[in-house]
């Protein structure tokens, strides 16, 4: 199977935006990633992806710490400086949390020690142990076809 297709096909799940960081004694670092996933409720675990080729899998060893921070919908140019797309036009503003830096008014910041790292094929999962989180009311920024979008609400209800 062609490499191009499957990138396509993986494509076709739709999917919210993070941006994960680090401070090293190098400084803060981030990448956007939209690979994450919940794992765990005993213990609150949660898992990202990262390319064994990129510099954050040496940064979140180093580091042994990492936080997650859920994009809103404008939050835009923040996924697209992190994803090496774009300048941002504005400095990105942190907060701090358990001593990690997390983007400021993100739905979602995530503060995690390293609990387990995992090499599977060409990516690298990291398995974070939640110590952390706060919240905040929003739409999310949602990637799906190799696009950016935003999330709309269904007028269904669950029973």
């Amino acid at each position: 199977m062609d490499d191009l297709i499957f990138r396509r096909a993986m494509g076709k799940f739709a999917t919210g935006v993070t941006v994960v960081t680090v401070k090293t004694e190098q400084g803060i670092h981030g990448m956007t990633a939209n690979a994450f996933m919940s794992v765990s409720l005993n213990p609150k675990l949660v898992t990202i992806s990262i390319d064994n080729k990129a510099r954050m899998r040496e940064k979140i060893h180093e580091s042994k710490k990492f936080a997650i921070s859920f994009l809103s919908e404008d939050q835009l140019d923040i996924s697209m400086h992190f994803a090496g797309q774009k300048k941002s036009p504005k400095e990105i503003e942190f907060e701090n949390m358990e001593q990690l830096p997390v983007i400021k008014e993100a739905l979602a910041n995530v503060a995690c020690e390293l609990y387990q790292s995992i090499v599977v094929g060409d990516h690298t999962l990291f398995v974070g142990k939640v110590i952390d989180l706060k919240m905040r009311e929003g739409n999310p920024l949602t990637f799906f076809g190799g696009k950016y979008g935003s999330y709309q609400a269904m007028d269904y209800v669950i029973n």
